[in-house]
This record gives structure tokens, sequence and C-alpha cells, in this order.
């Protein structure tokens, strides 16, 4: 019995010895590893410019689409703001040529970009705050603030993978409609939105219901993307979308970011697990 308890505690000390170097000196090294990675995700979002300090540069790029050629054009994209769009819309019946442009002294901010980076800066300044000074004395500190940066980092990959959902009439109200000049047609509403690593355009045709309409209304309710057929109130009138053409362009830097976010989730993650073994023998002892 005496040999059995000697070689637990021998075991023991092991243990506690393996553990006081994960939290002293591997903890550190992950950290460190973490901020390399997201300063690099960092970059990838301000894009400066050669030649003016701290202004992004712009960057153009084609929309296209497998399934229709109605909508084609170019959008120009300058950190988290559209600073010009291109658009040309084949109308379906009339083959009508339709432009749409961004009038100069406008830019529309995508908040979906601009969430994400300050929720990277976030994670970054959590990482930060613990430097190479800093004792971690329990394994609790050290999966605290795991979660405090994996917290920051899904929300920032969220905002990138999870496009808001909009009602019809929020797509009216929204001040992209008037980014344009000359000022969209009233049967056109235009959206705008990232989905992963694409800029995604959509553009709806509408036309009023008449009030004699047999239709049964149905207002739509909230949708990343609307259907023909979706119904809204506006105003007086009752419109109906008719047609809706979706466009897109990939986004480099975006994929990029999302992979720093999904490798730097799983270097929280090991760490996590690598505190937990311990931790069902102690519970989160101090050091």
């Amino acid at each position: 019995m005496a040999t059995v308890m000697a070689a637990t505690a021998a075991e023991r000390a092991v243990l506690e010895e393996e553990f006081r170097w994960l939290l002293h000196a591997e903890v550190h090294a992950v950290l460190r590893q973490l901020q390399d990675i997201l300063k690099e995700a960092s970059l990838r979002f301000t894009l400066p410019g050669s030649g003016s300090e701290g202004l992004a540069k712009q960057e153009n790029f084609i929309l296209g689409s497998c399934g229709t050629d109605q909508v084609k054009g170019v959008l120009t994209l300058q950190g988290d703001a559209l600073s010009q769009a291109d658009v040309n819309l084949k109308m379906p019946r009339s083959n009508q040529l339709l432009h749409l442009a961004f009038r100069e002294d406008k830019q529309w901010k995508l908040q979906q970009i601009q969430d994400a980076r300050n929720h990277v800066s976030q994670a970054i300044y959590l990482l930060t705050h613990r430097d190479e000074s800093y004792q971690f004395k329990t394994g609790a500190e050290v999966l605290k603030l795991m979660d405090a940066v994996m917290l920051q980092l899904t929300r920032a990959r969220n905002r990138l993978t999870t496009p808001a959902t909009l009602t019809l009439p929020e797509i009216a109200a929204s001040g992209l409609t008037r980014m344009f000049a000359p000022t969209l047609p009233s049967d056109l509403l235009v959206n705008v939105y990232i989905n992963l690593n694409k800029l995604c355009l959509t553009v709806y045709q509408l036309h009023t219901l008449q009030p004699n309409s047999t239709k049964n209304f149905r207002p739509a309710g909230g949708a990343v993307l609307h259907s023909p057929g979706a119904m809204f109130e506006w105003g007086s009138q009752r419109l109906e979308v008719c047609h809706v053409h979706k466009v897109e362009c990939v986004i480099p830097w975006l994929n990029d970011a999302l992979v720093y976010f999904t490798v730097s989730l799983q270097l929280c993650q090991q760490l996590k697990d690598k505190i937990s073994v311990f931790s069902s023998y102690w519970s989160y002892r101090p050091f």
C-alpha cells in the first residue's frame, strides 16, 4: 500500500510540474501565436494605401453570376466602405438598359466589415492585456481569457457569415437607396451585404398591386434574400417583388480573415482542452 501511495504521490508531483509549466510558459507561447495571427487578420481589414498613410486603398471588383446576365457592373471597395458603384441592369421585359451609379460625394459603410474588425481589435486587446510578465495562477484564469477571446472571434466570424435579415420596408427605408444619382426608380430596391468572403448586390424589381387585386396580401417577413412574389406595404401602396437579380464578387482578403479566425479559434480550444485535462485532477489549484 505504501508503494502504491508513493507512486501516486510521484505521479502527482510530475503532473503538478507539468501544469506549472503549462501555466507559466506554454500559455504565453499560445497567446503570442494568437496575437501574431490576429494582427495579420487585422491588417487584412485595414489594407493601407501605398501613398497615403492611414487611408485604405481602393479595390475594384467585377460583379458576376452564373445564373443571369441581367446585372453587370463594378463595385469599388475602400476598407469597410463602398466608395463607388457602377451597375447596368437590363430590364427583363423591355430590354432597356438602366445605369445605376453612386453619387460622387457618398460612401456606403459596410457595417459587417466594421463590426468584424472591431471584434478582432477587442480580441487583440484581451490578449495583449496579459503580457509576458503576467503570471497565471489558476487554470480557471486561462479558461476565462480563452472564452472571452473566442467570444470576440466568434462574433467577428458571424458578422461575415451571417448577413442581417431585413424586411422589404427596411430595405426601402435604407440610406442605400439615396446613394444613387440619378435616384433609383420607384420600382427598384437595392441591397448590399457580405456573405462569407463575398460582396453581394441584390436588385429587386417591383410592381404595384392594384386595390382590386384578387391576390391575398401577405406581407413578407425578414430575409437575407427575398423571392419573387414577396409582398410588402410602403406608404399607401402595396407592392410585390416580380424579379430578383443577385450578383456577387469574391473579396480575397475576407477569405484570409475567415481562415485566421478559424485557426485562432482552434488554438484557443486546444489550450482549453489542455487546461481541462489537468483541471480534472485539481479544482483549479493555484501555483
